[in-house]
């Protein structure tokens, strides 16, 4: 019997927490860098609000998350939230969430996500770039989870 594949994850350094925490704070005081936004949702555990910022991403009239890192703590937190809050300064937008499953449905998303953010998430995508075949992006969806969000009113 061979053990369970460890889903993929890159988890962040010193300087990356050092530098997510900033962002974060920047976005909380109205700041958004090339449009990021500070992610909030529930631990799974501890039921307390955990943030972190993200870029959320537009494809097709629908807003999206992506998790470049992999499975990380705040996409375990999203599969049992269900959801969670965007900030950007005094404007918090309360969303639903759900996770993609279809591997061509998340690559066309992954694709377009690369084009926009992937000069600064590339290295988390193992040489998949938003130039990579179809096949390459299927392949690294499983990868990296990708929610569709709802935004609440």
């Amino acid at each position: 019997m061979t053990a369970p594949a460890t889903p993929y994850y890159v988890q962040a350094g010193t300087f990356a927490t050092r530098f997510n925490a900033f962002f974060g704070k920047l976005a909380r005081l109205g700041i958004s860098l090339a449009g990021t936004a500070e992610l909030s949702v529930r631990g799974r555990t501890s039921g307390k609000l955990q943030r972190i910022p993200v870029n959320p991403h537009s494809f097709r009239g629908e807003q999206y998350l992506v998790s470049a890192r992999g499975h990380s703590q705040w996409v375990r937190n999203m599969r049992v939230a269900g959801g969670g809050e965007l900030r950007v300064g005094r404007k918090v937008r309360t969303f639903t969430a759900t996770e993609l499953s279809d591997p061509a449905e998340k690559a066309a998303v992954l694709r377009t996500y690369l084009e926009r953010w992937g000069w600064e998430v590339n290295r988390f995508f193992q040489g998949v770039t938003a130039t990579s075949s179809d096949a390459e992006l299927q392949a690294a969806s499983a990868d990296h989870p990708v929610f569709r969000i709802t935004v609440s009113g």
